[in-house]
Order: structure tokens, then sequence, then C-alpha cells
């Protein structure tokens, strides 16, 4: 039987700290046990790091919140040992529909090829994910979470950063290598450092119903604009598990917050929609306002921000919390590297260089579509008026109607870890690029290519029938402290030389636009480092330098 993740609370337990004489030294301490938190957490502690995480709160979110996770994301809770619980429990979706006053104008898949383990997005309650990333983490005895600790004095210095803790029985110190603030929009890590997230709030409002029924509409993302059961506004639909569905009302700046919330505003509202005939109930409500946010800068000394502490978007394209999960999937290994004294402060520098990289992108996505959705002049909503009655007919209109641009893993095109291309390569696994997925076989039973990669650096070396020769066997050895991986053809047989995998469809191949001897570098987060048409282990050696900013150590 499935818990009650709402229902969930979770004990104090008295630290040691109450007992020491001196504030006792972390590797890492991280604020805040939401998703991100809980996400950073694990990757830190599968590394073998010890951490301490904190949460002023005894229990997880309430509420759907965050809803849709996507392909990447869920590809990232599989590399933390708990995708497969997210993927089955969740609602899976690819087709998302615009609809314009009561017609249909056009719709769209954002996953319509195949061969992938992973639907574009999965939508799940927040409480969910956060229950089995609770979960996940109680399987490391080096990770310890500690409810009801709210941290409230940080003093940050070229040493250490020292942590005041509030508990129901007091206030103790603790000291940390590194604090990593997971403590969202309003994070009071911020607050203490006196650093600011700057950007636009958008004058609307909007309504959040999470409403249970039994309903006949398909899973696929519904989007209005000006419908007749809610005039001159937009409406977002999705379904959610447990017979729960989103509901998304735009109100207006003028609205009340605090009165839209209550019952007889919102029940009539879905009713419109709905109709006379269905039976639901209220789940939970909520009224938010847009904004796009962001810190000028996500490392400040020994405090590294992540998450909504660090950048915030609008609801529309699912961009906070799978932007977030990505910023933890890209500060893991860097830090976890750092602490064990493999790579230099450079490689955190380039988390920000990478992640406020990924942070403008996701704003500058998410104001567009915030202005098409909530136009604020006469001429604005015309325009967009005449691009939705265009778009049921013409192709060139549907590329301009953006009901929220969904959320899609960035490409650190700049990334000073990137080795820049020496060879001609077509398509989008380029240096800096999130790897793609595909069906392979491993050692004869089917299974999918991204969790052969681990979380270490590894090189990919594609294959002809024959296999590798003696003398690249060799040159492939002769490379301390990274694995390499023999990518064969379908029908060949693997072999025991190395650990390899067989492109059972040919889809990896043509993904990563692969020849025999082709050559991938790949980064413990699944970006790639660096791509050459022939191997060579001197050309590997540097490129792994470089993504370890330790080329200058060399």
């Amino acid at each position: 039987m499935e818990q009650n993740y709402q229902a969930l609370k979770f004990d104090y337990t008295r630290p040691v700290d109450f007992e020491q004489t001196k504030p006792a030294m972390h590797p890492v301490v991280i604020a805040g046990a939401g998703p991100v938190g809980l996400s950073t957490a694990i990757d830190l502690a599968r590394q073998g790091l010890e951490v301490v995480l904190l949460d002023d709160d005894d229990c997880l979110s309430i509420g759907s919140r965050a809803l849709c996770f996507a392909k990447r994301t869920l590809e990232i809770f599989d590399r933390l040992g708990c995708g497969d619980r997210i993927a089955d429990k969740g609602v899976s979706w690819n087709v998302g529909k615009v609809f314009f006053k009561d017609k249909p104008v056009y719709s769209f898949n954002l996953l319509p090829e195949s061969g992938h383990q992973r639907p574009a997005f999965v939508n799940l309650q927040q409480y969910y994910v956060e229950g089995y990333l609770h979960e996940c983490a109680l399987q490391y005895p080096n990770l310890e979470i500690r409810w009801k600790s709210k941290l409230v004095g940080i003093s940050n210095d070229d040493g250490e950063v020292l942590l005041t803790v509030d508990t129901p029985e007091g206030r103790y110190q603790i000291a940390a290598a590194y604090l990593v603030a997971c403590d969202g929009s309003r994070s009071p890590v911020r607050g203490m450092l006196g650093l600011e997230s700057k950007g636009r709030v958008f004058q609307d409002r909007f309504l959040i119903a999470d409403v249970k029924m039994k309903a006949a509409f398909p899973t696929e993302r519904w989007f209005w604009f000006d419908p007749p059961f809610h005039p001159n506004q937009s409406v977002l639909l999705h379904r959610e598990p447990d017979d729960v569905w989103r509901i998304d009302f735009q109100l207006g700046w003028d609205a009340d917050p605090v009165l839209e919330k209550t019952p007889e505003r919102v029940i009539p509202r879905v009713r419109a929609l709905l109709g006379d005939d269905v039976e639901f109930e209220l789940e939970w409500v909520s009224v938010y306002t847009f904004a796009c946010m962001r810190m000028d800068k996500f490392r400040h000394g020994r405090v590294i921000f992540a998450g909504d502490s660090a950048h915030g978007v609008s609801p529309f394209g699912a961009r906070g919390a799978n932007s977030g999960v990505q910023d933890a999937d890209n500060l893991g290994w860097k830090l976890g590297l750092v602490l064990t004294g493999q790579a230099p402060l450079a490689l955190l520098d380039s988390y920000c260089i990478e992640r406020e990289y990924a942070a403008d992108e996701n704003i500058l996505n998410s104001t567009r579509s915030t202005d098409f959705i909530t136009p604020k002049s006469a001429i604005s909503k015309l325009f967009r008026n005449a691009v939705l009655s265009l778009s049921k007919e013409h192709a060139f209109a549907r590329r301009l109607v953006n009901s929220g641009r969904l959320s899609l893993p960035s490409t650190y095109f700049n990334s000073p870890l990137n080795t820049a291309d020496a060879d001609l390569f077509d398509g989008l696994m380029r240096p800096g690029a999130p790897s793609a997925d595909a069906p392979v076989m491993v050692d004869g039973e089917p299974a999918w290519f991204l969790p052969q990669l681990g979380g270490q650096f590894c090189t990919l070396l594609f294959c002809d029938a024959s296999g590798p020769s003696a003398s690249m066997l060799e040159a492939v050895r002769a490379i301390d402290n990274i694995e390499t991986v023999l990518v064969l053809p379908a029908g060949t047989t693997t072999t025991s030389a190395l650990r390899s995998i067989v492109d059972s469809e040919g889809l990896l191949a043509k993904r990563f636009d692969a020849k025999a001897g082709t050559t991938y570098l790949m980064r413990p987060d699944q970006h790639i480092a660096a791509r050459w048409r022939s191997f060579d282990s001197q050309q590997v050696r540097h490129a792994l330098l470089r993504a370890t900013c330790n080329l200058g150590a060399a």
C-alpha cells in the first residue's frame, strides 16, 4: 500500500553536535530537503562523502506544486535510484493541445521518436517525488537528515562556513567546508548573507486547483486561450495520479489572492469548465504571481546556491524543479572532486558558468511565454489572437504560439570544460550537450544506454563487428582512472576484454553520428566533454584534464 506522504511527519532527533565543545567540521551541509536538496545530498552520499541535510520543517511539501518532471530530470532520478518509482507512479505524457476560445487550433508531440526509456514528461505530485528521494537518502549511513533544524546564522570565510542551527531544544553550531543552499525562492541563506535575486515580476495572478474527480479527458496537456468558460483569460489542465487533475486559472492582477482561494470562488470556476454533471472535490488550492529572477552569482565563497534559491521562473514550461534538479546534477560531481582533492576550486566556478547560462535560457523562455499568455497591451493581445486564429491552418503561425515552452536541458555551448571539435560531426551530441538515450544489449539482455554511464567519467569507443585491435586495447588500458565502454554493432557478441554494450537498433550510432573508431568522453552528469573520429589516448587525457579544470597542473 502506498505511503500517505502528505500525512508523513518526521521526528526531530537531538544531534551529537550539542555535545561538542567546539563546532564539528562537516564536508557538506545542505539547507533545504526539497527535490533539489535531496538530489544533491544523495549524489554526494553516493560518492562516499559525509553529508548533513537540514530542514526547518518536519514534513514533505503540501500540494502538487512542482508537478511536471521532464525526461532529463527523470534520467537523473534513474541515476539517483528512484527513476522507476517516479515513472511507475506518475502519469506519462508526450502530447499537448492548444485551444483558442472553444476550438482546438493545434497539437504537438514533445517526443515523437521511439527508442527512449523515459517519456517527455511524467506528472507526479511533488510530495511523492520528495518521499521517494527521502527513502533513497535513508539508504546512505553517511547522509544525515536533521528535521526541525532551522539555519539562523552563517559566517562565511575562506576556511569554512560556520552555521548556527535552531532546534526545538535550543541552538548549536556546526562548521562545513561547503554549504549548499537549496532553501527555496525566499532563501533565508540568501537573506542572511545580504544577497538578493533580481529580475521581473509580472503583473498577473494565477489560481492552482488540484481537483479530485473521475474524468474522461485524455492524458495530455490542454491549454485554452480565452475559453468561453473563463473568458478573456487562460486555463491549463493536467492529469495527476490518484484521479487528481491540476487546473490553472488566470485571474488578472487585480484579483484578491486570499479571496480567490476560498471554495466559494474556486468551485464555480471549476464547475464552469467541467459542467454541472461532474462530481469533484478540491484537494489543494494556491494562488501565485509570475516572477523571473536570479542571483548575479550562484557561488559566494563556500556557499553555493541551487534551485529556486538561485533562480526562479514562472510555472508555465515546467522549468522550476527541473532546472533545480539539473543544478544538483551539475554540482554534485564537481563538489565531490573538489572535496576529495581531485580538482581545483575552478571546477566550482564552472558550475556557476554552466548553470547561470541555463538559468538565463530558462528565464528568457519563461518571459516570452508569460508575455504571450498574459499580453499587457491591446496591440500585444491583437497579435496573439491573430497568431492563434491562423495556427489552425498555417504551420508558420504554430511556431509563434507560446503556451509555455516546455523544459529542455541546456547544452553548455561555451563551457570551459568542453574540448572543441577538431573533426566534423553532425547531430546534437556536441561537447556540452546532455547525452541522448537509446536501447542497447548488455550481457545479452535488453537495457538502456544512459544507465551504463554511471556517475563517473568514461570513454565511449564505437567499434565495428571485429571489435578493437590489440594495439587499441593497449592504448585504452594505458589511460588511468577512467573506464572505456566499447559500443558494438547489432548482432555482435560482446567481448570480455573491456566492458561492452551492443547498439541493438543502431540508434546510438545514429544519434552520436558514430562510425568505427568514433570516441566520446562523457562527464559524470552524462553531458559530453569531447568527441573525436578516432581514438587517441593523449587526446582523451588532455580532454579529461580540461573537463576537471586540471590542465594547469598537468
